[in-house]
This record gives C-alpha cells, structure tokens and sequence, in this order.
C-alpha cells in the first residue's frame, strides 16, 4: 500500500470513528441538514476541529497532487469547495462564542487557534498549490469564463498574494508566526471586553434613587436583581439595561457612575485592553508592510469600494466639515434648555447629554420612548417585521419547533418562497445574558452555494440584545431598538436571498463598505406611517398607535442627526487613525486617540474614558479600517430609498429590482456596478446631508 494510500484510509477511519459519538460529524437529522444544537456538548468541538482540519488539508493535498493540468474545475472550483466541513464547524462553534459562551469554550477557542490559523496557512503558503492556481490565472483569458467565475478566480489569485504567497519562505514563516499571534492577542482582546462588561452591575436598594425612572426600567431592574439573588433593582452594562437608565434617571451621580463604568471598559484593571490595542496595530503593521504595503488600511482598502486611504479621508472630512458645526449648535439648544430648566453648570457633561437630550426631546415633540414602547411589542414586531419581508420580496416566515436553537430564547423560522420552495432557516436570538456580547448582529451557520450541482440553501442568525420581558409587562422595543431589529433583518436578508454558485460570493459576502446597504436601506421603514399603521399598537388596549404620534416620530427623525453623524463619523476617523499608522506611537491608547479626535469634538470627553479598548468593532470584528463604511452604506441608502419613496415604499417593481440586484447578486460583480444596475447612476455624500436635513436642497 502506498503511502497516500495508507494515510487516506488512516485519516478516512479516524474521521469515522469521531463521527460515531460526534454530532458536528454525524450528518444532521434534522429537515433541511439543520445544526443539531440540542446535541452538541462542550466535548465535541475539539475532536470536530482536529477531523475537519485533517480533512481539509486532504482536500486541499488531493488537489497538488492532482496529475492533470491545473484547470478552472480541478483547481479553483475545488479549493473553492474545500474544507468545508471545517467551516461548518467553525460557524457553529465561533458563532456560539459571541452568542452563548462559557469559560470552557473560552479555553477551548485558545487551545485551537493556533490550529485554525497553521490550517490557514497550509493553504495560503502551500507554493504547490499557488502555482496551479497561478497557472490558471494567467491563462484566464483563454478559459471562456463566465464573469462569476473570472471574479472567482480572480478574487482567489489575489487572497494568495494577499496573504503571504510570493514570499520567500523565510517571510513565510514570519508571516504565519504574526498571524498566529494576532489571533490570540484578538481572542484575548475579547474575551476581556465581555468580562469587563459582566464585571460591573449598579444595585439600588433605595427607592429614592429610582427617581425619573419609568415603570418598565424598573421592572427591569427588579427582575434584573431578582435573577441574581440581590435586593432592590439591578442595572448593568448592557445596553437595554443602560441606554433608559441614562436617559431617564434624576441622579445625576448615579448617571456618572454608570458612565463611567461603560466608557472605561476594559481601560485599566484585571481586564485592561490598552496594551492588547497596541498590539494588535503593531502586528498589523508588520503585517501589511511584510505584504508590501505602507499600512494596514492600505492593505485593508484594497478590496472594498473606496479602494485606498485618500478617499476615505476624503469622504469621512466631507461628511464631519458640515456636521460638527451643526452638531455644536445641537449641544447648545439642549444645554439651553437644561439652564432654563435648572441645570446650574456652565457645560453639560457626557453623563448629563442623554437625559437632558430626552427631556428636550420630549418638551419639543412631546415624545419619548416611554410614549412609543407600548406600540412596540416584540411578539408583535417580529410578525410586523417578516410581512414587510413578503410585501417587498413574497417570502414567508413560520416557526418550526421540531428544529432546535442553541438556547432556549432562540426561535428558527423555515423561510419559504413566493412559489412556497425553501429558502432558509432563520435563527433569531433576541434578548441579552451573560454568555453573549453586547450589541446586535447578523451571522450564518452556513452561506448558500451549490456543490456537485446540488444547492445549499443558508442558515441565517440574527442577534440582538432587547428588554427582557417582566413579570408586569412583555418585552417593549424602544423605537431605536425596532430600528436595530429591522438593520439586522436586512443583512438577513442578504443571507436568506442569496443566489449564487460559490459560497465565497454570496450572501453577504461582499466589500465592507457595500454590506451595510441591505441593513441600513430596512431602517428606513420604521418612519413611514403606512407601514408602522399595519402593527404599531397598544399592548394593554390593541388601540393602534396614533396618526399624531407617528406624525411626531417622524418630525423628530432628525432630532440631534448632526450629534449622532459626529459620534458615528468619530468612529470612522479613529478607526482610520489606528490603522493608516506606518509605525506604532510611543503614546499609550488612551492619548493617541484623545489626539486623532480632537478636531471632531463637540462636547467635553472625561480622560478616563475610550472608545478603543472596547472597540470590537474595529479590533475583532472585520470592520479594521472599514468603521467608515457605515457612513458609505447610508450615502447609498439615502439614495436607493428615494426610489421607494418616488415609487412606493411596497412597490413590488422597486423591491424585485433590489432584490434581483443587490440581495441575490452577492459579490458575483463589482459592487459599483451592482448599485448602478439597480439605481441607476452613483450616490453622492450630499443624498445623506440633506436627508439629515444638515444642509438643504
């Protein structure tokens, strides 16, 4: 028996061996291949990683030692289809880290880093394998392909050369050690920003202290307090937990300590970032400048619409010139207002801005979040949400409980065509804990893609963190929060539409700064009165939401939009400042990004507090030198949703174009192309200031 022979079938028993106890081996059950969550232990994952890693170094050794000339099919398509069965375990395993950890997965994620990053490698420093794919690229011209498959092969020369393939073998394995690395410090930069986030609650055992507070932020306090065995009324970190706690309580001490708490996570202490911050943009300088580029956003920008460092700059300063001004002058209406209604200091505070923000809010269009949560009941949201999904596209959402979630909070949805064919599987985990991070997302357990000309229809997951129900009252979206809901349910759709031949070019696999387009372009519903008239109504009395309500809702739609566009662009601006550094500072975090921020500041920072030691985002999360891309999404949006306002918000014509345009198309062409197809012509910043109403028409 020959070699390969020999550690085919070794590898081909242990597999099979796994596979007998293992259910991320044992093909699912469950309809439609569905992740058989009920079953998976904390036991299964590192003998899941080992077999599916050694099956997808097999994969990716058939095709080097494949005797036949390097082709589209034996090369490209099969890369393309490789490693598969680790990617779906990976999905399971990471998407669970940000949704439904434990310390144990905590030690396993350190334990197989370095085995996901040395399997990456095998296949981006393989020099066997880059030069078949080598060969094929440059016969592409030859092969009469069709434009999805030159992008695909295109795009998979270049992720070899971006990733370290025409180095020579000594930068080879400092590029691997580098890589290694920044996984783990990445891991860890993580994992302290949940600790840190868990390490901190306010316990209240004073009633006077819950002055200002409305019904249901105390309610949620109890319950909070309740859960953990305390007295009195719990609030922590997370943001349905903090964001009402800020807006509405009278004690201006507690408002600064929860302020405090929140803006200096991970700053300092047991879980202190700022040296993992450092880190981080150090490696990913020696990164970048190993591959051949000046810095990482270089690197980074490469591939996204904006293509390098200038236009970003560029579009980021054409944005901020216009709204901090405008930003300044909201600050001193809501101060003035404070004064006059007596607030005795000369300058309001980060810790003051929300409260009086709301009180200001409300004297001016007599609405608060108080006023509107009534009308947002999540049990009716989310019926709300999936028929604007069959208005605009025809697809239809039911409940399947034979289907199990990862927690019990979670519900999944078989999503159904017009025609009634299967579409997806929808995951939806709406309410925070301990074991998730803060903040919303969209993910997959797995992409749409056809193999062996049989379709993978997609897995989608939406995550968020909304008020928890109560003992007195259901779960009540705040209107920002059904706002979330509906950004989230866009980049679901991005998944749930997809159509496409290769998984690397569906679904949301897209440049950043086009991915928000789908998210940001839902958002918009959540002010037009003939869509909030469907569902929008009293929980206690089924009294729909008022036309004088919704009136008001959408005159405050740009209530403090100059404030926000600053805070949001300050996000881009620092994101872009860390990563277009050619050389780490001697300065520490905290100074650095005092520095980068100064020019955008319209109200006073305490210099305890920062941004990046918990900025996810832009340290684990892909948006490194792409914050900015937000900004880009709502440019396109503000345009592409004019359409629908000239047409119709429901106009089947308009929707189908998207749908047929953007939603399905993935990355099988350029983007800009993508959004021309569908509006017809390219955006411009000025759709967006003038939709913020920040400069007039």
């Amino acid at each position: 028996m020959n070699k390969t022979l020999a550690a085919g079938l070794l590898l081909t028993l242990t597999i099979s061996s796994c596979k007998m106890e293992n259910p991320l081996l044992n093909e699912s059950t469950l309809p439609y291949g569905a992740p058989q969550f009920d079953k998976i232990e904390n036991k299964h994952y590192l003998p899941a990683f080992e077999a599916t890693i050694a099956k997808a170094k097999a994969e990716i050794d058939a095709i080097v030692a494949n005797s036949a000339e390097p082709d589209f099919d034996n090369t490209i398509v099969a890369l393309e289809n490789s490693g598969l069965d680790f990617e779906r375990v990976a999905g399971i395993f990471y998407n669970l880290m940000e949704a439904d950890t434990n310390d144990e997965m905590q030690e396993i994620a350190e334990k197989i880093t370095p085995m996901t990053t040395e399997l990456s490698m095998y296949s981006t420093l393989n020099a066997g394998l880059f030069r078949k794919v080598k060969a094929v690229y440059e016969k592409r011209e030859e092969l009469g392909l069709e434009p999805d498959q030159m992008r695909l092969l295109e795009d998979c020369y270049r992720s070899f050369t971006r990733n370290g393939a025409n180095l020579s073998d000594e930068d080879k394995e400092i590029y691997s050690k580098l890589v290694e690395e920044l996984s783990l410090v990445q891991l860890k930069f993580k994992k302290n920003v949940l600790s840190a986030t868990n390490a901190y609650t306010l316990n209240i055992t004073d009633s006077c202290q819950l002055a200002g507070l409305p019904d249901y932020v105390r309610e949620m306090g109890a319950s909070a307090a309740a859960e953990k065995g305390l007295e009195g009324w719990v609030y922590d970190l997370s943001y349905p937990s903090y964001a009402p706690f800020m807006k509405f309580s009278e004690c201006r001490e507690l408002r600064k300590e929860m302020y405090m708490a929140y803006n200096t996570k991970a700053v300092g202490g047991e879980f202190d970032n700022c040296e993992n911050v450092r880190k981080i943009i150090d490696l990913r300088i020696r990164i970048a400048k190993l591959l051949g580029y000046g810095n990482y956003a270089e690197y980074a920008l490469e591939e996204r619409m904006a293509k390098n460092p200038a236009t970003v700059d560029a579009f980021l300063e054409q944005l901020l010139a216009p709204s901090v001004p405008a930003a300044k002058r909201e600050v001193a209406e809501v101060l003035a207002y404070a004064k006059a209604n007596g607030f005795e200091d000369s300058e309001l505070m980060p810790w003051d801005f929300s409260y009086w923000s709301e009180r200001y809010k409300d004297a001016e269009f007599a609405l608060s979040d108080e006023a509107l949560k009534p009308y947002f009941r999540l049990e009716n949201c989310i019926p709300a949400v999936f028929e604007l999904a069959n208005r605009l596209y025809g697809i239809s959402f039911e409940e399947r409980k034979d289907i199990p979630g990862y927690h019990k909070d979670v519900k999944v949805y078989d999503v159904k065509d017009e025609n009634g064919s299967h579409l997806a599987l929808f995951y939806a985990d709406f309410f925070p804990r301990e074991s998730k991070r803060g903040g919303a997302w969209m993910t997959e357990f797995r992409g749409q893609r056809i193999v062996d000309g049989v379709e993978q229809r997609p897995f989608i997951s939406i995550v968020t963190n909304f008020t928890k129900p109560t003992a007195d009252s259901p779960s009540l979206l705040t209107h920002d929060e059904f706002n979330t809901f509906l950004h989230e349910f866009g980049h679901a759709l991005h998944g749930i539409l997809a159509q496409g031949r290769y998984g690397s070019q569906t679904g949301t696999n897209v440049a950043r700064d086009f991915v928000e387009l789908p998210s940001q372009i839902m958002e918009n519903f959540s002010f037009e009165p003939e869509y909030l008239s469907l569902f929008a109504k009293d929980y206690r009395s089924g009294e729909t939401i008022p036309e004088e309500l919704i009136e008001k809702l959408v005159a405050s739609k740009n209530y403090l939009a100059a404030y926000y566009q600053v805070r949001q662009l300050q996000f881009g601006i620092l994101d872009m400042a860390w990563h277009e550094l050619e050389a780490l500072p001697e300065e520490d975090a905290l100074s650095f990004e005092k520095d980068a921020l100064k020019s955008s500041k319209v109200i006073y920072s305490a210099p305890e507090c920062a941004i990046s030691p918990a900025f996810g985002h832009i340290f684990t999360g892909g948006y490194a030198a792409g914050y900015y891309s937000y900004k880009w999404a709502e440019v396109l949006e503000a345009d592409a949703f004019s359409l629908f306002k000239e047409k119709g918000i429901f106009n089947r014509e308009v929707s189908d174009s998207f749908r047929e345009n953007i939603l399905s198309k993935g990355s099988t062409e350029d983007e800009a192309v993508l959004y021309r197809n569908f509006r017809g012509h390219d955006p411009q910043p000025e759709a967006l200031l003038e939709k913020l109403g920040i400069v007039k028409k």
